[in-house]
């Protein structure tokens, strides 16, 4: 990242918390009722877990499980999805990630949580190892989000 005075910045591992991606969704990811597949939804989020796990630890991340997924409104075709993966927990080796997926509609801006998810990432080192991650402190914790396993 370039700073406004011409300088880079870096941020360190254990500082970004929080990804944003955008999608639209199109023909070709929805089912014959004209709506996101579930497992295209479920693309979408490891994708942004993936991003915001990286982004937290600075290392190499693998999807390890993903835990409880609720799927609550069907998104359509022709709507944004916005998807917010947000760490809420850190394990020795292990990092928890919520991923929220609002749908909404581009010409009228109405938006509705569509699907909510928790998956966990593990870090690995230059050699595909398990290796440690910056641990989540109370102040940066959020409500529901202890308990990451290794």
């Amino acid at each position: 990242m370039q700073r406004s005075d011409g300088e880079n910045e870096r941020i360190e591992a254990g500082r970004m918390r929080e990804a944003r991606l955008v999608e639209m969704v199109f023909p070709e990811q929805t089912n014959h009722y004209g709506t996101l597949f579930g497992g295209q939804a479920l693309a979408l989020m490891d994708k942004a877990a993936f991003v915001a796990a990286s982004r937290y630890a600075r290392r190499t991340v693998v999807t390890a499980s993903s835990e409880r997924v609720d799927f609550h409104v069907p998104i359509r075709q022709g709507q944004l999805v916005e998807l917010i993966a947000r760490v809420v927990a850190t394990g020795r080796t292990s990092i928890t990630v919520d991923v929220e997926v609002f749908a909404e509609d581009l010409l009228t801006g109405d938006r509705q949580l569509g699907t909510r998810g928790r998956f966990v990432l593990v870090a690995l080192d230059a050699h595909g190892n398990p290796t440690a991650v910056p641990r989540l402190t109370d102040e940066q914790a959020t409500p529901g989000g202890e308990g990451a396993g290794s």
